[in-house]
C-alpha cells in the first residue's frame, strides 16, 4: 500500500502552548513522518508563530486518521478546497466520515469563502443550512441534512496558553494543592470585576457541597451584588439550600454548631414538602415561607436557574427537570453567550456543562478533589483553570474580594 502525504499549516502560540511538540508526537504516534517546510516564530507576546509542514503516513486511511487528530491542535490542510458535504442517510445517522467537533473556534470553507461555525461545542456534527454552518447534536440530525465530512476545508483554532493567561499563568500548567487559596481568590475576583465592567456574563455551576461547606451566605452575596447571571445545578443544591434556610441544617447537621440535630435526617424532606405545599420555589418566597438562601436570591434578583434532575433525587422539587434530554437542552440554551463559568464542587454537572461551551469561555473549577479538575480537562475542557480547595472557604474569600 502506497504512502500518502498532505501539507498542513498551523498558526498561533505554537511554542508557549507546546502545540508543536504535540503535533510532532502525534505524527510519530500514528507511524508517520513530518518534514518542516517553513517555521516562523512570533517575535512578541502577541504575535503568532506559523508553521507549514508535510506529513506522511503509511496509507491514505492512516493519513486521514492522522489529520483528524492534528486538527484539534490547530493544523489544517493547505490549498483552496471547499469542505465536503454529504446528506444524512437517516434521522440521527450521518456518513461514516463525518467531522466530529471540538469546543475550539472552527471555520468551514464553502463556495470559496470561510465561515465561522455557530453554536460551537464539542462532540457534535457540522450541518450546513441556508448557507450557514452550525454545530448540531447527533440526535437532532434529520435525514437529508447537509453534513460536513472529511478533513479538507475545516480550520480549528485552539485556545492558546499565553505568557500570562488572565493572571493565572502561575497555575495553568497543572493541578496542584500547593498554592495559596487567597491568591487564587484575589485574582479571580479581579477577573470577575473586569469582566462585569465590560458587560460580560457569568454563570455558576454548583453542587450541594456549596451548602454543606457553609458557602450559602457567600454565594448568595455574589448573586445579590450582581456578579452571577445564571445558576445551573441539580435538585440537591436547591433542596439543601432551602433546608438550610428553613431549619439551619444541611443533611440534618446544624451548620453553625456542626452537630446533627434530632430528627434532622428528615429536614430535607420537610423542605421539599414545604415547597410543594406552596406550589413551587417562587410561590414559597411570595408567601414569606422562604426568606434567604441561594434560590431566594436568584428569584429576588431575577437570575435565571436550571435544575437538572437525576435518578437519586428525593422529591424532586417542582422546578427540577427530570427529563434528561429536556434538561440538557435547557442547560445548553442557558449557557449560550456566557463569558465565564465558575464550577463549584460538582463533577458531573461541571463535565456536562464543559461539553456544551466553547473553549474561549473562561472556565474556573473549584473542588476539594483534584481529580474533578483533571477529569474535566481530560474530557476536552482543557481551558479549565483548576483550584483545589474547600468550596465554602473559597467562596468566603471570593465574596470578601468582591465586597462592595
Amino acid at each position: 500500500m502506497a504512502a500518502a502525504s498532505e501539507t498542513v499549516e498551523a498558526r498561533g502560540h505554537l511554542i508557549d502552548s507546546q502545540l508543536m511538540t504535540r503535533i510532532f508526537d502525534k505524527v510519530i504516534e500514528y507511524g508517520g513522518q513530518f518534514e518542516m517546510l517553513d517555521f516562523r516564530v512570533g517575535r512578541t507576546n502577541d504575535e503568532f508563530s506559523t508553521a507549514r509542514l508535510r506529513v506522511t503516513a503509511p496509507s491514505r486511511d492512516d493519513l486521514t486518521a492522522l489529520l483528524e487528530e492534528l486538527m484539534p491542535l490547530g493544523c489544517y490542510v493547505t490549498g483552496e478546497r471547499d469542505a465536503e458535504v454529504k446528506p444524512a442517510v437517516a434521522d440521527r445517522c450521518v456518513p461514516d466520515d463525518f467531522y466530529s467537533t471540538t469546543n475550539h473556534r472552527t471555520s468551514v470553507r464553502l463556495e470559496g469563502a470561510w465561515q465561522d461555525v455557530a453554536h460551537q461545542r464539542m462532540d457534535a456534527v457540522l450541518v450546513v443550512e441556508g448557507g450557514l454552518v452550525s454545530c448540531r447534536k447527533l440526535r437532532d440530525v434529520r435525514k437529508g441534512d447537509a453534513v460536513v465530512c472529511g478533513v479538507a476545508g475545516i480550520r480549528v483554532q485552539p485556545e492558546f496558553k499565553t505568557r500570562d493567561r488572565h493572571g493565572f499563568a502561575f497555575m495553568s500548567a497543572d493541578v496542584s494543592t500547593e498554592r495559596r487559596v487567597e491568591i487564587s481568590a484575589a485574582r479571580l475576583g479581579q477577573m470577575i470585576r473586569q469582566l462585569k465592567g465590560k458587560g460580560g456574563r457569568i454563570g455558576v455551576v454548583a453542587g450541594p457541597v456549596v451548602v454543606h461547606t457553609g458557602g450559602v451566605p457567600y454565594l448568595s452575596a455574589l448573586i445579590r451584588q450582581g456578579f452571577v447571571d445564571l445558576l445551573l445545578s441539580g435538585n440537591a443544591l436547591a433542596v439543601h439550600d432551602i433546608e438550610h434556610a428553613l431549619f439551619k441544617t444541611s443533611l440534618g447537621v446544624n451548620l453553625e454548631t456542626g452537630v446533627a440535630v434530632r430528627d434532622g435526617h428528615k429536614n430535607h424532606m420537610r423542605a421539599i414538602n414545604t415547597v410543594y405545599r406552596a406550589g413551587g420555589i417562587g410561590p414559597a418566597i411570595e408567601q414569606g415561607l422562604l426568606k434567604s438562601g441561594i434560590m431566594y436570591e436568584c428569584v429576588k434578583q431575577g437570575v435565571p436557574y436550571v435544575l437538572a434532575g437525576s435518578i437519586r433525587d428525593d422529591g424532586p422539587l417542582p422546578e427540577t427537570i427530570m427529563d434528561l434530554i429536556a434538561a440538557q437542552e435547557a442547560y445548553a440554551q442557558a449557557v449560550d453567550g456566557l463569558d465565564m463559568i465558575l464550577m463549584l464542587g460538582t463533577m458531573l454537572h461541571s463535565i456536562g456543562v464543559g461539553n456544551m461551551i466553547p473553549s474561549w469561555v473562561t472556565t474556573v473549577c473549584v473542588d476539594i478533589n483534584a481529580s474533578t479538575v483533571t477529569k474535566l480537562s481530560d474530557r476536552g475542557s482543557a481551558q479549565a483553570i483548576g483550584i483545589v480547595t474547600d468550596v465554602g472557604l473559597f467562596l468566603s474569600l471570593l465574596s470578601k474580594e468582591l465586597a462592595v
